[in-house]
């Protein structure tokens, strides 16, 4: 009977700690060095960091390149691998878990000075650093360099703190004092609670990313939520940074993270991206969508747009509708509680008193509707008699491809309002009005252009703000749109592979 000669990459095989915290498969760690340029593994003073090493899997595919590329400098193979091991490659770990798995995966034993370690070293962490932190504490009971929560991270020594210590320091080079590493790279933490309700986290990936450019390397190379890409919750100077910024020379977009991590679900997809200290200009930006890749050269801000647009098929569809310099639908788009209402407002039984339409989540039971007096409505009472469009403030599909992007817009009659569930539209003195705004929004090609903005199901006002505003005193369909835009068949076509019809 023939044997089974199958040897699997143990770190192929390793189960995520969380959604926050994912192990990177061996396969993608290769293509985000495959950036960096070959002559980086062939020089004996070359120096890679991981700042926030979990498997250690990129310092082991940084030193399979190193030993390969140093066979005519260093011929014999253990004095190679002690100088690489000792000169070249660093590390620090996220956890105490971490530190021993990626010592294990660095130098074949979780000690550094161990008998069983590939090359030998005076101490047990060798150059791969862990220790333990706790939070800084700040006023807000917030922590004053990562905001964590004391309420959720304020635990005894026995208890891991999640006090990373490359972002729990105002100067990151004490950690390897006069280190100057030509390489930053890896895969941070993404987030961590921040005691909110309903698992409320705040978002931690950037700061590992501002943190590494503050040493100045050489080069830099990352794997993030693309949440970035559009801003919202703290990320709003990061995004606004990094897309001004011509040293980001190529990032690699994936829509769907399933396709960089199997199994895993970050909403908006995830990327990749290589920071060229000094090399600007435009940037190779790779989309792959359901398996398929386009590269396109291109600015990361296009010209009178303040998002990146994501599909390098869509570049030529925004042009088209910017170009005919229209005002914007995110204009007549509410922002957040469009009549001062909280989620957790409920209507009562309609009266004499309480006679105006409440939509809210909260009353489920009755189809969303309940009743509420005028004098309850904080802002916006002027819209109350008046026609408008109610659409959900949040909308989320979870790899439903082709997308519906939005919730599914309704008329709001005079006489109602509606809590933060929902955004208002509007108002109009007609209802064809909103009819024909309804019609509007039911269009892939509206939809598209949201979802060229929209990340996450998040749904404020601003991912709008790619939408022309239309003429409504007709109704829209995308036909009369792709004709009025000009726009190609393939540019058609593209619209509806990724936008399913609103039924």
């Amino acid at each position: 009977m023939e044997r089974n000669n199958y040897n699997p990459d143990v770190l192929n095989c390793l189960a995520n700690l969380s959604n926050d915290e994912v192990f990177t498969p061996p396969a993608v760690a290769s293509r985000m060095l495959d950036l960096l340029p070959a002559e980086l593994f062939s020089s004996p003073d070359t120096k890679f960091l991981d700042p926030f090493s979990k498997s250690g899997v990129f310092l082991r595919e940084v030193v399979k390149r190193l030993d390969r590329g140093l066979q005519e400098a260093i011929p014999d193979r253990r004095r190679r691998i002690d100088h690489i091991l000792h000169h070249q490659v660093f590390g620090i770990a996220i956890t105490e878990l971490t530190a021993h798995l990626s010592r294990r995966t660095l130098y074949c034993s979780r000690s550094a000075d161990s008998r069983y370690s590939v090359s030998h070293f005076d101490t047990p962490e060798g150059n791969l650093l862990y220790t333990p932190l706790h939070h800084t504490w700040g006023r807000n009971d917030k922590c004053i360099y990562c905001g964590a929560s004391r309420s959720v991270y304020d635990r005894d020594d026995a208890a891991e703190q999640y006090a990373y210590q490359f972002i729990h320091t105002d100067n990151p080079q004490k950690i390897f004092p006069n280190m100057k590493f030509d390489v930053i790279i890896g895969n941070p933490p993404y987030q961590m609670s921040d005691g909110g309700a309903q698992a409320s986290a705040i978002p931690l990936y950037h700061k590992f990313v501002e943190q590494s450019m503050s040493l100045n390397p050489r080069y830099l190379i990352m794997i993030v939520p693309a949440r970035w890409f559009a801003g919202g919750r703290g990320l709003d100077s990061f995004r606004s940074k990094m897309l001004s910024d011509k040293r980001v020379r190529i990032i690699h977009d994936f829509f769907n993270s399933n396709d960089v991590f199997p199994g895993i679900d970050l909403s908006g997809g995830v990327c990749f991206f290589l920071w060229d200290r000094d090399n600007m200009g435009e940037c190779s930006i790779t989309s792959v969508l359901n398996g398929e890749s386009t590269v396109l050269n291109r600015p990361l801000i296009e010209e009178n747009v303040n998002v990146f647009i994501r599909f390098n098929q869509a570049i030529t569809i925004v042009r088209k509708v910017k170009a005919l310099k229209e005002d914007l639908f995110s204009d007549i788009v509410s922002s957040q509680k469009p009549f001062g209402l909280r989620t957790y407002v409920q209507g009562k039984e309609k009266s004499p008193l309480d006679n105006i339409l409440l939509y809210s989540n909260k009353n489920a039971d009755k189809g969303g509707e309940g009743y509420i007096s005028l004098d309850e409505i904080i802002a916006h009472r002027e819209w109350v008699d008046m026609h408008k469009v109610y659409i959900s403030r949040a909308y989320g599909e979870r790899g439903d491809f082709p997308y519906l992007v939005t919730g599914k817009p309704f008329y709001g009659k005079p006489k109602s309002c509606c809590t933060e569930t929902y955004l208002t539209i509007g108002p109009f003195n007609e209802k064809t009005e909103t009819d024909n705004v309804i019609t509007y929004i039911r269009t892939r090609f509206f939809r598209f252009l949201v979802l060229l903005v929209k990340n996450t199901q998040d749904a404020p006002a601003r991912v709008y703000s790619l939408v022309p505003m239309q003429d409504f005193s007709h109704p829209w369909t995308d036909e009369m749109l792709y004709k009025k835009y000009g726009l190609e068949q393939k540019e058609i076509d593209f619209i509806e592979q990724m936008i399913r019809p609103m039924e």
